[in-house]
């Protein structure tokens, strides 16, 4: 499922009404990026670990949204709530059973298991759900503003406020809490920290999960555009991904800026370019800009200290 605007109906002029419904879609997708990038980098920051399975995760819990919108009739705000539960669980439990494990081995093999999440998901989703593919509702399913010609809907209002406000909560919880603290330290580094009392097992298994949660919400945000299918959420991963790179890993917020800035490149390029080229423009002039600033927008050289 791409999260680039595809098409509009009309010339593509450089007007007014054209740039909102660009910047409208982009603040959507661009959410949607936010919240699953968020995830990677806080998992990063904690675990040191790139989390490559973020999509699949959220496409798994997305899945039991979509058992229960479609099987039961629940409404989507409480099947959002069971799927948020249910993400909750899964953070824990690949936490615990996969992720601990294997870093007792290699750390580096934390890297690789997770794209072998990937792999395990994916084909365990057919032999839990089925082949068959679900569909999930807007939050908002009616209602919209226009703004100079543009089409803003309230879905759209109500999915860009709960994105800020949840990553506003976020980055307050990290800065201003005890726990925010441990999360801070043990990412600064977690082997001084566990010496230092922190409880860096806790600290770890709880940015899984709140990582697996951002991603579920996430597809629940993404799912309507099309269908909820085992591959729906590569190219929200993918993009996740190059805005962690964007905006620097060594930052949260870093994250959630570069998440935009690629929804709206994407979508800039895709309407007034080429929907055949945008993403080799957008992709190539990202990798020109970290030869450039290999650390990202936000990211610094670490300096080691004798």
């Amino acid at each position: 499922m791409s999260g680039a605007l595809r098409s509009f109906d009309g010339v593509k002029r450089m007007n007014i009404t054209n740039l909102l419904r660009v910047l409208f879609n982009s603040l959507n997708t661009g959410s949607v990026y936010a919240l699953a990038a968020l995830g990677i980098v806080l998992i990063f920051r904690t675990s040191r670990t790139t989390n490559f399975a973020q999509g699949s995760i959220g496409t798994l819990n997305a899945y039991v949204a979509g058992y229960l919108f479609m099987t039961f009739g629940w409404s989507i705000w409480v099947v959002a709530l069971a799927s948020m539960a249910t993400a909750f669980v899964t953070g824990i439990l690949i936490d615990v059973f996969v992720i601990r494990p294997a870093a007792k081995v290699n750390p580096i093999s934390k890297q690789i298991i997770t794209l072998g999440l990937i792999i395990v998901i994916v084909g365990a989703i057919p032999f839990i759900f089925g082949v068959d593919t679900y569909q999930l509702s807007r939050f908002f399913t009616t209602g919209a503003y226009t703004v100079a010609g543009a089409t803003l809907r309230h879905n759209t209002i109500f999915v860009v406020l709960l994105s800020l406000f949840l990553m506003s909560a976020i980055f307050w919880f990290i800065q201003y809490t005890k726990w925010g603290l441990a999360i801070r330290v043990t990412a600064s580094d977690e082997t001084t920290s566990r010496l230092m009392g922190v409880p860096t097992k806790t600290v770890t298994m709880l940015s899984w999960a709140t990582a697996a949660m951002l991603g579920t919400l996430a597809a629940l945000i993404i799912a309507p555009q099309g269908s909820v299918n085992p591959n729906f959420m590569v190219d929200v991963q993918v993009n996740a991904f190059f805005a962690g790179v964007l905006g620097g890993f060594q930052t949260f917020y870093g994250a959630v800026i570069g998440a935009y800035i690629i929804a709206f490149a994407r979508n800039f390029t895709n309407f007034y370019i080429s929907d055949i080229w945008a993403d080799v423009i957008v992709y190539s002039s990202i990798l020109v800009f970290l030869y450039l600033k290999p650390f990202g927008l936000f990211g610094k050289k670490p300096i080691r200290k004798v």
